[in-house]
């Protein structure tokens, strides 16, 4: 009788210790609010995590306005993460607002911000905070699997050395007159602290901003009096004023650059790495 007991017992173990693993082996719920965090999320966690992004591809997280289905996404999510620095205006609502009691991570954090300006992860190095807030919480969240995380870790950190390196090399040899151009919107500072590319705009480091006759009016002096040879649209931002800049300024139109999002997986910035390969490139045609 009593061998019966253990034997039952045994089993009880083995399925409660197969039923954990289960468990365990379960992708960690991710939710991500826009496609650069989505793509950073994914490298490090790889088929260990489940990643739904709000802002999705070519989208403005500026002007961003939750949906029901979004409130959804968070609430059931294990991991929120968010660039941080006044960027997803809208989040610290939805989050309260869609219950969310998972961990919410700012990827951000450690960067010295510029300013009013969000956008830190125009610069490659920055990045490295990025990757280590990621991979910290999915390590919190998963510490079953933290090893995993940590190598894939270092793999990205050693990816983004590499292009960092390389970049710095491909503009090296642009000369002082030929390092400034005009994009849609103030997002590109951290890039051109990094760099050496000035960036000027009508509007500020937000998307929403108005562009009024005086913005217009300046951004235009300072092209001619500055001899600003190229203008670059955003993929998020409407082309419109751009292209009157370059008929009242005779400016070329240099291309398409992705500041605020990824483009869709077909397109040339589906990844991080491969956004900052591709606005680079862009640059260079041009400048």
């Amino acid at each position: 009788m009593k061998g019966w007991i253990y034997r039952g017992i045994g089993l009880w173990l083995m399925w409660a210790v197969t039923g954990v693993n289960q468990v365990m082996a379960e992708p960690v719920a991710v939710v991500a609010s826009f496609t650069i965090l989505a793509d950073m999320v994914r490298v490090i966690g790889e088929d260990r995590v489940q990643v739904t992004t709000l802002v999705g591809p070519d989208g403005d997280a500026h002007a961003y306005q939750p949906t029901p289905v979004d409130a959804r996404a968070v609430s059931q999510a294990q991991v929120l993460v968010i660039n941080g620095l006044g960027f997803e205006g809208w989040m610290e609502r939805l989050a309260q607002a869609s219950g969310f009691k998972g961990r919410m991570v700012k990827a951000s954090t450690g960067v010295k911000q510029l300013g009013q300006d969000p956008h830190a992860w125009q610069d490659l190095n920055n990045a490295k905070f990025y990757i280590d807030n990621i991979t910290r919480v999915l390590t919190e969240v998963d510490p079953e699997r933290a090893p995993a995380y940590r190598q894939a870790s270092e793999h990205y950190r050693a990816d983004l050395q590499a292009l960092d390196t390389e970049i710095r090399h491909q503009l090296a040899e642009l000369p002082p007159q030929r390092r400034k151009v005009i994009t849609s919107h103030d997002a590109f500072g951290y890039f051109s602290a990094a760099y050496g590319i000035t960036f000027l705009s009508p509007v500020g480091v937000n998307s929403e901003a108005e562009i009024s006759a005086a913005d217009m009016a300046r951004i235009i002096r300072q092209i001619r009096s500055e001899g600003v040879k190229a203008l670059f649209i955003e993929n998020i931002s409407n082309p419109k004023v751009a292209q009157r800049l370059a008929q009242e300024t005779g400016a070329k139109m240099g291309g398409r650059l992705y500041s605020d999002a990824l483009s869709g997986a077909d397109g040339p910035a589906a990844s991080y790495l491969d956004m900052f390969r591709h606005n680079v490139a862009t640059l260079l045609r041009i400048m």
